[in-house]
């Protein structure tokens, strides 16, 4: 019997260690396959190419892609204001102004920058609205005569017959009235002209300086903001407009009239794209939400316009 027991138990445990035996083997072929899938793994990820899109990643994130501008599907992706019939326009454009992005470059063409002044000559868009564009490249026409014409409170005005657009004026008196309880002189010495004041005066500034000259600082009839009724010359009411720049009152239109819906108009760095030299004194009136956006964004009139308003 004892022998018996004695041969059992030593069957058993023979077993035993045999399956622990067998046990310990399959679980170190398991970690051999496990080591091995992790080594492809890491092998087909050290050899895979880079692809297309990873290098658009990497530009991405490096802060340097570029758009191609002769593939017009991207750019309109990029560029909501891209527009398909500019395409040659661009691409010329980008030749003669390699140091130039392609955002840039599509909106100088779009407002018209790779022409002439004066040529190419298009109708004024959203005429009687606040958002008209009257430029060097769009036209008022001779007729055009703003709709409300109201008259400026003769306490904000050099004389008595200084109009406005209604909006613009009551905006206008608002603006001048903040800036006296503020202890600021804001007086309008030119608003509305006319297309036959603007002949005259332009002429007259042709005759004396010359074409060339006037071009820089004065419209052509047709194309002056002044016959919008949205524009508004302005002075101290002591020193000339000219000087305008050097008020303090010129401060405080810096700070405060956007809030006012009026943005200024003519700046030196900008008149490249405008073709008018410096003007402290020309504001033009947009609205509140135009004017606050400039006001934040600084750019022209017409860069606001290509951007958000053009269709």
């Amino acid at each position: 019997m004892n022998n018996k027991n004695n041969t059992y138990k030593k069957t058993n445990s023979n077993n035993h260690n045999y399956k622990k035996k067998k046990k310990k083997r399959n679980l170190y072929a398991y970690a051999d396959v496990i080591l091995i899938i992790v080594l492809i793994i890491i092998l087909i990820f050290i050899f895979k190419p880079k692809n297309k899109e990873n290098k658009v990643d990497q530009n991405k994130e490096e802060g340097q892609e570029k758009i191609n501008i002769t593939e017009p599907q991207n750019t309109k992706q990029q560029y909501y204001f891209y527009k398909e019939e500019n395409k040659e326009r661009y691409e010329k454009y980008k030749q003669e102004h390699k140091e130039l992005d392609e955002e840039k470059i599509i909106i100088y063409v779009n407002i018209g920058l790779d022409k002439e002044f004066y040529t190419d000559i298009k109708d004024s868009p959203n005429k009687h609205t606040n958002t008209v564009l009257v430029n060097k490249y769009n036209y008022l026409g001779d007729d055009y005569v703003p709709n409300n014409l109201t008259k400026i409170n003769k306490k904000y005005a050099i004389s008595d017959d200084k109009y406005m657009e209604k909006e613009a004026a009551i905006a206008f008196e608002e603006m001048a009235k903040k800036a006296k309880e503020d202890g600021y002189n804001i007086i309008a010495i030119s608003t509305y002209r006319s297309y036959k004041y603007q002949t005259t005066l332009y002429n007259n500034y042709a005759k004396s300086d010359g074409k060339e000259k006037a071009d820089r600082y004065s419209a052509r009839a047709g194309y002056s903001e002044h016959q919008t009724g949205l524009a508004v010359d302005v002075s101290d009411g002591k020193k000339s407009y000219t000087k305008f720049k050097d008020t303090k009152e010129f401060n405080w239109m810096q700070e405060n009239c956007y809030k006012y819906g009026f943005i200024l108009r003519y700046t030196e760095e900008n008149e490249f794209i405008t073709g008018y030299m410096s003007e402290a004194w020309h504001y033009r009136y947009v609205g509140k939400e135009i004017a606050t956006y400039i006001h934040n964004n600084p750019m022209t009139f017409e860069e606001y316009y290509v951007r958000f308003i053009d269709k």
